[in-house]
């Protein structure tokens, strides 16, 4: 049963700025070392082993052995929806405590595993307007067009909807505040990108830049038109 202890219980495992700064790194689904995660939040590694035993115990985490080795990643996606759900209800920062990347992350970047930024709502939009997603009460469907459409670039859409994942899912962009395509739809989109080289991964972050083919296929697709 969800209680007000519950909430309470979910807020402070985010409530720590070492805790936050280790889940924020993993938010583009990618799976890093305790000592790597211990680097990005500052903190000790003995601070960091507390602090992903509690994530993990918590269930935002997850830890995986690879050999001598643990990697930890988000427990799934629906921790980066909640994620991105809890930082679009904030205001942005602004003067002195901006984020020197948030230029970048604004621009383009992965949310888990699903385009997001200025980027994600474009391409969401475009599809929205091409009806081959509708968009009605805060949830997407796919259209006949766009069953088609995502047929063409090679996305099997019948087993993305025989998995355990929902097809599409409306999420609210924190920092656009609009909502951008996610769902096993979405990240089937975004690794099609990356897969024909429109999109790369910048090293070390959950940015991402649009290649020159990219800026041509995503005008000629779709009529979006990338920075």
């Amino acid at each position: 049963m969800f209680s007000k202890h519950r909430l309470a219980e979910a807020a402070a495992l985010l409530g720590d700025p070492g805790r936050a700064g280790m889940v924020t790194a993993l938010w583009d689904g990618s799976a890093r070392p305790a000592g790597e995660l211990a680097r990005i939040a500052s903190v000790s590694p003995a601070t960091a082993s507390a602090h992903l035993s509690r994530l993990v115990a918590g269930g935002l985490l997850r830890v995986e052995p690879r050999g001598r080795h643990r990697y930890y990643r988000l427990a799934g996606p629906q921790v980066a929806h909640a994620l991105e759900a809890l930082a679009a209800l904030l205001p942005p920062h602004a003067g002195s405590e901006a984020r020197r990347d948030a230029p970048a992350l604004q621009r383009a970047r992965l949310c888990y595993d699903h385009l997001a930024g200025r980027l994600g709502v474009a391409v969401s939009e475009a599809l929205v307007a091409s009806r081959r997603l509708v968009l009605q009460e805060g949830a997407y469907t796919l259209a006949p067009a766009g069953r088609r459409w995502f047929a063409r670039l090679g996305v099997e859409v019948g087993a993305l909807e025989r998995g355990r994942r929902p097809l599409t899912r409306a999420c609210l962009d924190w920092t656009e505040r609009r909502e951008h395509l996610g769902g096993a739809l979405g990240a089937a989109l975004a690794m099609h990108l990356l897969e024909r080289d429109w999109l790369r991964r910048e090293r070390g972050a959950r940015t991402l830049l649009v290649t020159t083919a990219g800026r041509r296929g995503l005008r000629n697709e779709l009529g979006v038109v990338a920075d």
